[in-house]
C-alpha cells in the first residue's frame, strides 16, 4: 500500500510520498514514488504513484521515453507538453496504453489494474496545477475549495487535512500539516513507511524550491510526530468530560 498527499495552496504546491511496496508480511521493500521531471525556467512536473508497482513503473517509462498521439502521429513525452493539463491527458493515454497491454493478462490472474496518480506542477506560461489520474485515464483537479489530493491509503490522513487545510495556508504550513498527515497515516498502516519523499513547488518559480527525502529517525519528523501525539493527548484531556451521567 502506499500514502500521497498533494496540497495547492496560494503561495505554491506540496507533494509528498511514503516509499513502501509490500507483497505479504515478508516481502517488504523501499521504491521511490515521488518523480520529479524539472528543467528550472521552463517546467517543474511532479508524478506521485499508488497501486500496482510494475504498473506505475510501465506508465513513468512511457511519458519518459514517448507515447504515440493517435491524432498527430507524434511520439511525445513529459517534456514536451505545453500545459499541465496536457500532462494529465499524456498521463491518462499511458495507463491506457498500459491497460491494453496487461490489463486482460492482470484480470485472468484475478489481478486487478490498480494505479492512481498526482500530477502538481508548473510550465512555463502556464499556471500552476494538481491532478488526481484514474485508473480509466480519467482525472479530476483540485480548486480553492478543496485545495488537496490523495491517493492510496488515505482515510486515516484525511480527517486532518478535512478540518485545517485552507488554500491561504503559507508553504510552510501546508507542508507541516501535510506531514502529520503523513504521520497519522503511518500511525495506523504498516503498509505505509519510511522514508519519506516531499517536493515543494513555489507559485511562477517554475522549479523545485525543496526536494527532500525524510530518513526513519530524521530529529524534525521525530520531534513533529511526538509533538503532534502530545498536543492531541492534551486536547482530549481539555475537553470537557460528556455530562450523561457516567461514573
Amino acid at each position: 500500500m502506499t500514502y500521497c498527499v498533494g496540497i495547492l495552496v496560494r503561495d505554491g504546491m506540496v507533494m509528498i510520498a511514503d516509499t513502501r511496496t509490500n507483497a505479504g508480511l515478508d516481502n517488504i521493500a523501499t521504491f521511490r514514488k515521488l518523480n520529479v521531471f524539472e528543467r528550472p525556467g521552463d517546467r517543474i512536473v511532479t508524478i506521485a504513484t499508488a497501486g500496482n508497482l510494475a504498473i506505475s513503473q510501465s506508465v513513468i517509462s512511457l511519458v519518459t521515453e514517448g507515447l504515440e498521439n493517435p491524432e498527430t502521429g507524434e511520439v511525445e513525452t513529459i517534456w514536451t507538453q505545453t500545459s499541465m493539463f496536457r500532462c494529465a491527458q499524456l498521463l491518462g493515454r499511458a495507463i491506457r496504453e498500459v491497460w491494453r497491454i496487461d490489463g486482460k493478462m492482470l484480470e485472468s490472474k484475478n489481478l486487478g489494474f490498480d494505479v492512481t496518480m498526482l500530477l502538481g506542477g508548473q510550465i512555463a506560461g502556464g499556471r500552476l496545477r494538481l491532478f488526481m489520474v484514474y485508473a480509466a485515464g480519467n482525472f479530476i483537479e483540485a480548486t480553492t475549495d478543496t485545495p488537496y489530493l490523495q491517493i492510496g491509503e488515505h482515510k486515516y490522513g484525511k480527517p486532518i487535512l478535512d478540518r485545517a487545510v485552507n488554500f491561504d495556508y503559507s508553504l510552510q504550513d501546508a507542508l507541516k500539516l501535510g506531514l502529520i498527515s503523513m504521520d497519522s497515516t503511518m500511525r495506523s498502516n504498516l503498509g505505509v513507511g519510511m522514508p519519506i519523499d516531499l517536493a515543494v513547488i513555489r507559485r511562477d518559480a517554475i522549479c523545485a524550491e525543496l526536494s527532500h527525502r525524510i530518513e526513519q529517525g530524521e530529529p524534525y519528523f521525530h520531534d513533529l510526530r511526538e509533538r503532534w501525539s502530545a498536543a492531541l493527548r492534551k486536547a482530549h484531556q481539555d475537553i470537557p468530560r460528556p455530562p450523561y451521567g457516567v461514573a
